[in-house]
């Protein structure tokens, strides 16, 4: 692999004569965008709107991810225990109407998986399995919530209400509610991001020990029974994702650090201030290995040469991670990062994305790029994305079998 150094030093030509080449050769690729509703990020743009202003914006977004020649909107239908679907088990969520539980009057997943393939974009249903909301009231949610039917089900963490992942029935719960999406619509995918227990919060504790004295006998520890029960999630939910409909595919875009090498010479050569096998208790690293996921997308959201998670690193860590299994392995990008005044020099770059899908395509194994998030994708404020599609997308690819 060449060097740092090299691929910065290359020259605007040569390094967009790699990138063509790399383009060009890859007749299958997968591109594509999030597009976030946890407190309308993305989409709606803001609670309450009408529902042909809700479907204009999301074809707009549609439109333009055409336009920049991707393929695939994983689009988040399951922010925090609700649905945007008419789901019997959670209620509407609050980000469309501005009142959960209340029916936005039409149904956004059916509009969207039809808009999409009309347009050959992959739709993925992005699911968030533990978040309940975003505060810790539980009188604020809708009166027939799952969360207040089953107040023993939820813990309030960090300002914020969560189911909590070492109870039997809700692992169960949370299985049923994301496959009834999956047998109604013709998603081409289930998503998952980097939520599993909560990333922690300094002075909190995560106060399951309930649970733990109830489930977890035959552990070694309270942190070895965490990440059996994020095990048992990923397996099971791709175990019945595939008993209902073959064709989906399941896939998970964790946080880009496993762990730090000098915590396990397995990891990667970084120092990272979270390692999700130690605090969000994901064996992230286990799932692609053993094959329970389809494809993994670690969001390696920093920029070429970053210290302490470099870019240039993590990127063959997870190629080798992924080498000789049947895991997919796309990298989730930080477009949003791009042009951001907050961000250090390289983000001010235009041609720092691009420069990472040069790098990529030195791996073979790396089969695509997702962008975070859909309003940049949009906005593209410096042109980081127009700078990728024009070094990199010269043609609409079709995603990887």
């Amino acid at each position: 692999m060449a060097s740092v150094a090299g691929v910065l030093a290359t020259g605007e030509a040569a390094a967009q004569t790699v990138a063509e080449k790399g383009a060009h050769d890859r007749k299958r690729e997968f591109r594509g965008m999030w597009a976030a509703t946890v407190v309308n990020v993305d989409w709606p743009s803001r609670p309450g709107l009408p529902p042909d202003r809700q479907r204009a914006e999301l074809l707009g977004l549609f439109d333009t991810a055409v336009a920049r020649r991707l393929n695939a909107v994983l689009l988040q239908i399951r922010p925090t225990a609700d649905a945007f679907w008419p789901s019997p088990y959670e209620p509407w969520s609050e980000y469309l109407t501005g009142t959960q539980g209340r029916s936005p009057g039409w149904d956004p997943l059916a509009f969207a998986v039809r808009e999409a393939h009309r347009r050959r974009l992959q739709l993925h249903g992005w699911f968030n399995p533990y978040r309940v909301a975003n505060h810790t009231d539980p009188t604020r949610l809708t009166p027939t919530h799952p969360a207040r039917r089953h107040p023993d089900w939820v813990l309030p963490y960090g300002g914020k209400l969560y189911y909590n992942p070492g109870l039997p029935q809700v692992r169960r719960f949370v299985q049923d509610a994301i496959l009834d999406a999956v047998r109604r619509y013709d998603l081409d995918g289930v998503h998952f991001d980097d939520y599993f227990y909560p990333y922690p919060v300094a002075g909190q504790t995560f106060d399951d020990t309930a649970a733990y004295e109830r489930y977890g006998k035959g552990f070694p520890d309270r942190a070895a029974w965490r990440r059996d029960n994020i095990d048992l999630l990923v397996r099971e939910t791709g175990e019945r994702i595939k008993r209902c409909r073959r064709e989906v595919r399941f896939g998970i875009s964790p946080f880009a650090v496993w762990r730090n090498a000098d915590t396990d010479p397995r990891g990667s050569d970084t120092r990272a201030g979270v390692q999700t096998y130690d605090d969000l208790y994901a064996d992230t690293r286990k799932w692609a290995r053993e094959g329970w996921i389809d494809y993994i997308v670690p969001q390696c959201y920093w920029h070429l040469g970053f210290a302490p998670a470099d870019y240039a690193k993590l990127v063959p860590w997870w190629a080798q991670t992924v080498h000789g299994t049947k895991t997919q392995l796309y990298i989730g990008e930080a477009l949003y990062r791009a042009g951001d005044p907050a961000q250090p020099s390289p983000w001010q770059d235009p041609a720092e994305l691009s420069r990472h899908l040069t790098l990529c395509h030195e791996h073979p194994e790396v089969l695509g790029n997702v962008y975070f998030s859909a309003k940049q994708v949009v906005a593209d404020p410096i042109g980081a994305m127009a700078r990728v599609v024009k070094d990199h997308y010269p043609h609409r690819a079709r995603p990887p079998r």
